[in-house]
């Protein structure tokens, strides 16, 4: 009870009515009109859709500014440019995945899909006990800055090898307990065993197991990218609505992202930064707040600094990977 009166806190129900009416149709366009049979998505459709999806989400930014003030939509927009710009790197994870486990571009939609599907709910629960959380204990901002610069550094320093699925535990316990077909069935992600010469019983098919591997990543993905919007805003209404705008958006750019990933190779170090001066930034909002600084930094500052790093981040990476070949 407390977790929905601190989400809703400032908000008329309406409000969260529409947000969720939004998605909801959005969703139900992708499925029933334009994805209403399975067909590989073009990378010249994933970008379209994608510049749609931007689109919206900056419209409803917009909006946001116009109900709640600059403060507000400058939050909104900043926190929204850090999670689509985090998300680079689920891209990567993502893509490794569907290639580990031969899953098809015709099928990949799917997956995705289904996965936004758990991502809306994980991140409504995850935002929601953090919103608990900083509205009871402030000091717990303190934490998520300080999880923020540790974060940024260890990512400044870290090596640019991605670990072979096969290492992966989850995938590891998944296909000790669980009965997996030996190749993929359509689209479904269950068959029946006796149905295709496999033992009696219901079997899961390797495209369940990348929806189950997809969703684990992004709850991996969301430990940084929650406390990193948090510590830009707290108002659970923004985190929640800027996630989620950024995150429909990605799903649809995935297919154009996944076949250029290696362009933004040198993007990480920016949001490294990135990462490091928020830190510093929600921690001087708490010190601020048990007037033991004076020192605050305002929200259009935040949003140029952030913005202008990731810029110069995707810049400085498009001109250094000018020549270099696609990944395969």
């Amino acid at each position: 009870m407390e977790l929905m009166t601190v989400m809703f806190v400032g908000y008329p129900l309406w409000v969260w009515l529409m947000f969720f009416l939004i998605v909801i149709a959005l969703l139900a366009f992708d499925l029933g009109v334009l994805h209403k049979e399975q067909r590989e998505i073009t990378v010249s459709e994933s970008l379209k859709l994608s510049a749609f999806y931007i689109a919206l989400g900056l419209a409803f930014g917009g909006w946001i500014w116009w109900y709640k003030g600059a403060d507000a939509g400058m939050a909104y927009l900043t926190g929204y440019v850090v999670e689509k710009s985090l998300s680079m790197d689920n891209v990567f994870v993502i893509a490794l995945i569907f290639s580990s486990l031969a899953v098809p571009r015709i099928y990949q939609h799917r997956v995705l899909f289904w996965g936004i599907l758990g991502v809306i709910l994980m991140r409504a629960v995850m935002i929601g006990l953090g919103a608990v959380l900083v509205a009871q204990y402030q000091w717990v901002l303190m934490v998520f800055g300080a999880f923020l610069v540790f974060t940024g550094v260890k990512m400044l320093f870290a090596d640019d090898e991605h670990p072979d699925i096969e290492h992966n535990k989850l995938y590891r316990w998944l296909r000790n307990h669980m009965r997996f077909t030996p190749t993929l069935h359509g689209e479904k992600f269950w068959v029946r065993g006796e149905a295709h010469g496999l033992e009696r019983g219901w079997w899961a098919t390797p495209l369940l197991l990348a929806l189950v591997l997809v969703e684990s990543a992004d709850l991996i993905f969301a430990v940084d990218s929650i406390p990193a919007i948090f510590a830009i805003t707290q108002d659970p209404f923004l985190v929640y609505t800027s996630n989620i705008f950024a995150i429909l958006g990605l799903r649809a750019l995935y297919f154009a992202l996944a076949a250029m990933v290696h362009r933004f190779h040198y993007l990480k170090y920016a949001l490294s930064l990135v990462l490091v001066f928020i830190g510093v930034k929600v921690a001087l909002v708490y010190l601020n707040d048990i007037g033991m600084v004076a020192l605050k930094v305002p929200t259009p500052l935040s949003l140029g600094v952030t913005f202008g790093l990731l810029f110069a981040g995707v810049l400085y990476s498009l001109y250094k990977t000018r020549n270099d070949p696609p990944a395969v």
